[in-house]
């Protein structure tokens, strides 16, 4: 596969560039799986504001939603011109999801004190890590503050969810679909990993195997696929939890494949009334 020698967009700036090849699709999109892979984070912020728009009192429930959004969006012009502009909003939007979904979780019935303390807390770290990663280039910290929020996200949730659902059966229920949802996030960094360590070795077997079969082995796009799936359940999770919608089983109403794997781990009524 070749690439085209008049790209669009001109010269990467960015200083990030990954195992797919540049501009073999069309001259218009860099990166082209990276780009519409995207567009799946997305896909499930529309969806989790229309389930939102007859709710009342959504404003802040919407705005994780829409942080989906703005990580789809971002990823995808990133991946698309791979400019060191879009780079940086691309990387901006993971904390724009990540904080106020935070916020939501660490707030949550807490006084009003701790609520401002909180948020004052939140919004300096926020801060102090974006300033240091545009002005000084600093990746690590940026990875490490953005792992450190999808660690406490995972663990604050998982912990809230026993005293926020009564039903055994439920409550069991839900917590084997939010682990479903740290798996896709840890599978999803694995594919990563492979992607950028075995990179020579997958375009090797893209050259082989010609396209669209090639499409399969761009692992970068797999980790798109992966983390939006988590990123949704993990904000479906939350916002479920904190909104005290949970008096019955909420996982029809979420979006694919949420569903289906809710049905998987559902656990047996029998086994329940053992418990």
């Amino acid at each position: 596969m070749q690439s085209s020698p008049n790209p669009f967009w001109g010269a990467q700036t960015s200083y990030l560039n990954f195992c797919e090849e540049d501009y073999v699709i069309t001259r218009f999109v860099a990166e082209f799986i990276n780009t519409f892979s995207s567009l799946i984070y997305m896909i499930f912020g529309i969806y989790g504001l229309v389930q939102l728009r007859n709710k009342q009192q959504a404003g802040l429930r919407r705005m994780s939603y829409c942080g989906l959004i703005g990580v789809g969006l971002c990823s995808a012009g990133y991946h698309m011109t791979l400019k060191y502009h879009t780079q940086m909003s691309d990387e901006l939007s993971m904390h724009l999801l990540t904080t106020p979904l935070l916020y939501r979780i660490l707030t949550f019935q807490a006084s009003p004190q701790r609520t401002k303390i909180t948020g004052a807390i939140l919004l300096a770290m926020f801060t102090i890590v974006m300033v240091v990663h545009m002005v000084m280039d600093e990746f690590v910290v940026h990875a490490a503050g953005f792992g450190l929020a999808v660690w406490l996200i995972a663990r604050y949730t998982i912990k809230m969810i026993p005293a926020q659902i009564p039903d055994p059966w439920l409550r069991k229920k839900i917590q084997r679909f939010s682990f479903f949802g740290c798996f896709c996030f840890v599978f999803g960094y694995c594919v990563w990993l492979i992607d950028e360590f075995a990179c020579a070795n997958l375009t090797q077997i893209r050259q082989v195997v010609g396209l669209p079969l090639a499409f399969l082995f761009e692992f970068h796009g797999w980790w798109h696929v992966f983390t939006a799936i988590g990123g949704y359940v993990a904000v479906a999770t939350v916002d479920l939890i904190t909104s005290g919608e949970v008096h019955q089983d909420p996982t029809d109403s979420l979006a694919w494949p949420a569903p289906l794997m809710a049905k998987l781990v559902e656990p047996k009524q029998d086994f329940m009334k053992q418990k």
